[in-house]
């Protein structure tokens, strides 16, 4: 071997050293959403709610607490798309409500999400959980599915489930998929991996709404034998930990981790397990939600267990405020606020909607037990994935996502983030910008009162908070300012137009958005058994 031979050999072996110890530091990353899961339901966030949440507040003590942060949507769909790409869902045709668990796909598949752009940089990636964003099933021919809504109870039976499923997670970046299509309420009632059933749901049947009761249950449809609902949480723990302890040693040499852990609970059916109900003290939700807190832990453990809890960056949140099927009379009788100190509730325009609980958890760089107050958005996650991993991302991709890497490192500086878009099921728009929060709507654009079409007649047209003096949104001071009212709703219409909200070149939105909406009552829930206003 010559001396020239030899140097060569010896620099590309230190160049795939360098790049190999590069990989090794970029951290793994474990996005936990909850479904359903209230600001309130959080025992750190939440000092006077009654329920315990020792996992969930672990990971608030030992990493940093982001107290105003929010979903860029009250619902479940909506929030998984911005969440995925960085991007408002209502750029999308989807302009309110959600799919159904068997609608088409709502990602563009030559669309950027922060599977693909972390896949890119040499990441596995994987999703286990609750999809919810479409996917293609084989449609019988002559029958049809939803693509912009829940499913009829005509078009349960219209897709051949021995076929698979095209478009799905494996299209946007993720290479491994476990889960279920959508909400637990919603068909087919079985489990999926990657592109097809685990098993053929060959049964017609609903699920009980809420454990031990019988006047309310699921849509009726395709259902696996044996899938009950129960298994759902604990086998996705399971098969997190499996995944968890599969890729531990890919981790520690150069080859990290995505996963996206979208859990179904405490979503309806309210299905907590023997050895949790009665434990919380409250009810079937309390008890689901301490159950969920402790699949939270054994994520916890899986991390400890394989030494990858130093340079793993958990980002546990919620997709959206808690539901009505919670009973919030019967929580409240007990002390138990779902939405502490917030007015409203899941699918509202109001705080209750959209603000939740945004903990970060980064050993390796983020100093334990800090909080802050940075207005945030979980579309905020997708810059900040790549800006921890150094990431370039085209300008058509990430179009409302800021870097809150600056703010776990404790860098001082203006926020890259000053406003904020939220989004209620009817599509109702609100624009938040420090302390003010405009909705472009006289009521709660949701499900709680008043609801689009009860507002009292003589109601303003637009209600202006003051959120930082009024968290509650109880005061509407719109009339006494006016300028704020204009100086919003154009920044509002500029934003919507532009069709990005972060600094770059104008994109189109998918469709033409419609920001001003007219005053509808929503449904109250789809059909099958005796449905509520929950069931989104």
């Amino acid at each position: 071997m010559t001396a020239s031979f030899q140097k060569l050999t010896f620099a590309v072996i230190a160049l795939g050293m360098t790049l190999a110890a590069s990989a090794a530091d970029k951290p793994n990353f474990i996005f936990i959403l909850c479904d359903d899961l209230g600001y309130g339901d959080v025992k750190h966030l939440n000092p006077e709610g009654k329920i315990a949440t020792p996992n969930m507040d672990r990971i608030a003590k030992e990493g940093m607490t982001f107290t105003d942060a929010h979903t860029p949507s009250s619902v479940c769909t909506p929030t998984r798309y911005g969440t995925l790409t960085g991007r408002y869902n209502w750029r999308t045709k989807l302009q309110k409500g959600v799919l159904g668990g068997l609608s088409p796909h709502l990602i563009a598949t030559d669309r950027m999400t922060v599977a693909s752009m972390l896949k890119a940089q040499g990441y596995h990636t994987a999703v286990i959980g609750k999809w919810h964003l479409g996917m293609d099933w084989k449609v019988k021919e002559s029958q049809t599915v939803a693509e912009l809504n829940i499913e009829s109870p005509q078009q349960t039976w219209s897709v051949d489930f021995t076929q698979p499923a095209t478009h799905g997670p494996n299209s946007v970046g993720f290479d491994h998929y476990f889960g279920i299509s959508a909400s637990l309420d919603m068909v087919p009632y079985c489990f999926i991996e990657n592109d097809r059933v685990t098993a053929l749901p060959t049964e017609d049947r609903s699920i009980e709404m809420v454990q031990g009761k019988t006047d309310k249950y699921t849509r009726k449809g395709p259902a696996a034998p044996g899938f009950t609902g129960y298994e759902v949480l604990p086998t996705l723990i399971d098969k997190t930990v499996a995944y968890v302890s599969e890729k531990s040693a890919d981790a520690k040499s150069g080859k990290p981790f995505f996963l996206y852990l979208p859990l179904a609970s405490p979503h309806t059916p309210i299905l907590p397990n023997p050895e949790w109900r009665g434990k919380s003290g409250l009810n079937q939700y309390g008890d689901f939600v301490m159950e969920t807190d402790a699949a939270i832990g054994r994520v916890l453990k899986a991390l400890d267990d394989n030494g990858l809890a130093e340079n793993t960056v958990i980002v546990f949140t919620s997709d959206n405020g808690c539901s009505p099927s919670a009973n919030y009379p019967e929580l409240l009788a007990k002390g138990h606020n779902p939405s502490s100190k917030l007015r409203g509730h899941k699918a509202d325009i109001y705080d209750g909607g959209h603000r939740v609980p945004f903990l970060v958890r980064w050993p390796a760089k983020v100093k334990p037990g800090q909080t802050t107050s940075q207005l945030t958005c979980l579309t905020d996650f997708f810059a900040t994935a790549a800006d921890i991993t150094e990431a370039t991302t085209p300008e058509t991709a990430a179009e409302d996502s800021f870097s809150f890497l600056p703010t776990l490192l404790g860098e001082t500086g203006k926020p890259a983030r000053e406003s904020l878009i939220h989004h209620s099921i009817q599509g109702v728009f609100a624009i938040r910008e420090g302390p003010w929060k405009l909705a472009l709507c006289p009521g709660s654009g949701g499900w709680s009162d008043p609801r689009p079409g009860t507002e009292p007649k003589d109601s303003p047209p637009v209600q202006l908070f003051n959120m930082e003096a009024d968290l509650g949104e109880q005061t509407n001071l719109a009339t006494q300012h006016p300028e704020i009212v204009d100086r919003l709703t154009k920044k509002l219409e500029t934003l919507v137009a532009n069709g990005r909200s972060t600094p770059g070149a104008r994109q189109n939105n998918d469709v033409p958005v419609e920001i001003w909406k007219k005053p509808e009552a929503p449904k109250k829930g789809g059909k099958g058994g005796k449905a509520n206003k929950g069931q989104k």
